[in-house]
Parts: C-alpha cells; structure tokens; sequence
C-alpha cells in the first residue's frame, strides 16, 4: 500500500485513475469524515474516473494513517488538517485540484480552500454546514461522544447485526452490509487521541464561531450537498451556510441522511458531474 510522509505521519493514500483518450486529468481529491476512512469515496472516484485522476487519503489518526509512537506536536483542530493536506499534495507535486469532501472533512477542507485558494478549481462539500453554540447539549455531547470512542471493543465485529445498527444513525435507510461492515472497521481502526481530539475541535464554541466565517469568504465555486434526512448535520444547517456566499451553491438529495453519495450513488453522481461540467 501507498504512504506518504506529512508532517511525522504516514498518510495512505490511493490513486483511481482510468486510461482515456486524455492523457493529463485534472485531479479531484476526496477526504472523509470522522471515524471513516478513504474506502466509502471508492465507488464515488471509480464513477468520476473518466474526467478525473481521483486521490484519495486517510486523514492523520484514522484509517490506515496510524500515528506514531512519539507524541506529535500537532493538534487537532481543522486547521492543522488543512494544512496536512497542503504538505500532501507538495509531496505528491500537485499544484492545483478539485476536492469533494465529507462531513468533518469539510470543515478542514473549507480551512483548506480560504488558505490555498490558488490551488482549488472547485470544491463540494456534502453534508457540512453551520451550526451555533450551545453550551449543555454540546458538553453533553463530549461527554457522552468521549465515552463512546473510549469502548471501542474489536469483539463488536463478531456480532451479527452490529455494523448495521452502527449506521443505522447515519441512514435514511440500510445499507448491504458488505458496504456498512468497513465503517464498522474504520471506527475501530481510529486513534482514541485523533478521534476524542477531532470530536472536541470540530463541534465546539470555537467552530461554531468560525466556520460561518469560513463559509462566507470561499472564493471558489463550491457545490453543498446534504441529505434530505440527515441527522448528524441536518439539511438546515447546510442551506445557513450557503445563504452567507453567493459562491456556494446547495442542493437536497432526497431519502438520504448523511452518506448521500452511497444511499443515492446515480443521483448523488448526476448532481455533482452538473456542478463542474456546469463550470468548465
């Protein structure tokens, strides 16, 4: 498997790319969500792989990109993700790209795009938006969240119906579980350090300050995806954030929730092969 070094860590990545007529593609770059890993972006790249080059990674601490023994100086905040991802793509000598990226991947991908704007042609970011503050249900949520990354039994995996009740939150309706086994895995997979650390930066006081700020000065066109019955980041909390920027433009995937791309691959497809051909 393909690593690369970024900032102490050993980021797998994976290219899909398909022989065409055109030699040189543009490269779209896709980046997961908290507790997943590049594996639920395959069928997305396979399908785009006729326009683009497709690179896909595991962000630091999930995954396959394991951290390593010594402690890094490196927090966990969406920046320093961001900036993992310039580091990157230095590495792999890419200068400018397209990125799709999900739910806590793009937060960082958002940061990503207001620092590197010279580097994006097009973003999407499917299932993300704005929330605000508030101080008893987001404690409650850390509390309860920490909790749950810290009793992560591998045992779980030998349960028959536990990788679909795992999704079952982030549905509309089940997957085969062929498709929801792998999130099973990658939840387990995760660094505690990089999972509570994530959980506690990208849904807090601090970022519900800053991402609307974040949202409103993309200088980029950028397509926001959300899924009709998303409960993890509700379709009203996406439609707040693209009302701040005449850049962003937001669309619904009817019965879906947070994984939109897999519960409704042909239409989640056609939405997004619209958005860049519509800007090409």
């Amino acid at each position: 498997m393909p690593y690369v070094q970024v900032r102490g860590v050993e980021h797998y990545y994976q290219w899909i790319k398909k022989s065409t007529p055109d030699a040189k593609k543009p490269v779209i770059v896709f980046i997961h969500g908290w507790g997943g890993s590049a594996r639920y972006w395959e069928g997305t790249a396979n399908a785009l792989s006729d326009a683009f080059d497709c690179l896909l990674y595991d962000l630091r601490g999930f995954g396959r990109s394991k951290l390593p023994q010594k402690p890094l100086e490196l927090s966990y905040e969406m920046e320093e993700y961001a900036e993992d991802l310039a580091v990157l793509l230095d590495a792999l000598e890419l200068s400018r790209i397209y990125i799709n990226a999900h739910s806590l991947g793009a937060s960082s991908a958002c940061m990503f795009v207001n620092r590197y704007p010279e580097r994006v042609e097009q973003a999407i970011f499917t299932c993300s938006g704005i929330f605000e503050y508030e101080a008893k249900s987001f404690a409650a949520f850390h509390k309860f969240g920490s909790y749950v990354v810290k009793f992560r039994p591998w045992w779980l995996l030998q349960v028959p119906l536990a990788s679909t009740m795992f999704m079952q939150r982030f549905l509309h309706r089940p997957l085969p579980r062929t498709i929801s086994r792998p999130f099973l895995e990658d939840y387990l997979l995760a660094d505690q350090a990089a999972a509570l650390g994530t959980m506690l930066t990208a849904v807090s006081k601090y970022a519900a300050e800053v991402m609307p700020q974040e949202f409103a000065k993309l200088p980029v066109p950028t397509l926001l995806v959300a899924g009709e019955y998303d409960k993890i980041i509700p379709p009203e909390l996406g439609r707040n954030a693209a009302k701040l920027n005449e850049q962003v433009e937001y669309i619904e995937i009817a019965n879906t929730a947070h994984f939109p791309m897999l519960e409704q691959p042909k239409l989640y497809l056609e939405q997004v092969r619209k958005f860049l051909l519509s800007r090409n």
